[in-house]
């Protein structure tokens, strides 16, 4: 398989630099990180993609069954890796995309040898002692809606996940990025994300990591960010100046800062 086809991967930057992989969330494809690209790629090799199902992926290669699991899309990530003979890579995932990171990072520990975490969330969904942001009611709410009428969800979430109502553009962006995925593989990728609970794994992170978080996120609050730094031994945590879900689009010189600040300390 082509696995440059399948998921549309793009290797753009400095060849003699070390590799970041960026990964995009759910709902999105790898243009979002168009305003993170020019800040690293004169010192760095840089790897974008899309996951099967999303952006410019081939949908051929869609299967429900893979991508029921955050692992699915883990593997997409290994696969990646080894077609590009990615090793020590930075990985920088956002939201969904740090729990697969993890994943990955666990499947092939070679291939990734430090991550970076923008708005990660291990699980949505509240739980004793764990406040994810959702309530059982808010989860089968928000799934069913995305069932029933995708591109009447993708209308009234994204701006609410893109947050900056003063910034009306920004909410229009992710919308279109939403309408512009397969209803029926964005179902299986919300369910897939909203449901999922990676907690466990986060012990198990021993690669230098960074966890941005923003002052307000309507989908991974504050609290979710302290707990995947506490989790992961080592972790360095960062609150951006910014709100919403995507600060690499709202906050893009904060957040391109404070990854290149990462990144210039790593052996």
């Amino acid at each position: 398989m082509d696995i440059g086809r399948r998921n549309n991967v793009s290797v753009v930057g400095n060849p003699q630099g070390r590799t970041v992989v960026l990964a995009h969330g759910f709902g999105c494809d790898q243009n979002m990180w168009r305003l993170t690209v020019p800040a690293l790629a004169e010192d760095y090799r840089v790897v974008l993609f899309d996951y099967v199902g999303s952006g410019r992926a081939d949908p051929a290669a869609f299967s429900e069954d893979r991508y029921a699991s955050l692992h699915g899309y883990a593997q997409d990530v290994v696969e990646v890796c080894e077609a590009f003979e990615l090793g020590d890579a930075v990985f920088v995932g956002h939201s969904v995309s740090a729990m697969i990171g993890v994943l990955a990072a666990d499947m092939a520990p070679e291939r990734i040898g430090a991550m970076v975490m923008v708005a990660p969330s291990p699980r949505y969904l509240d739980d004793d002692g764990y406040r994810g942001g959702f309530s059982a009611e808010d989860i089968d709410e928000l799934l069913a809606s995305l069932e029933a009428n995708y591109l009447g969800w993708s209308a009234a979430m994204a701006p609410v996940i893109m947050g900056n109502a003063e910034r009306p553009e920004l909410g229009e962006e992710l919308t279109n990025s939403f309408c512009a995925t397969d209803p029926d593989m964005a179902r299986v990728f919300a369910r897939t994300t909203f449901l999922s609970d990676s907690r466990d794994c986060l012990k198990g992170v021993r690669v230098p990591t960074l966890v941005l978080e923003c002052t307000q996120d309507a989908i991974a609050p504050r609290e979710v960010g302290a707990f995947v730094h506490q989790a992961i031994p080592g972790s360095t945590l960062v609150t951006l100046d910014a709100t919403g879900h995507c600060p690499h689009l709202s906050a893009p010189e904060a957040t391109n800062a404070a990854i290149r600040t990462f990144l210039a300390g790593l052996r």
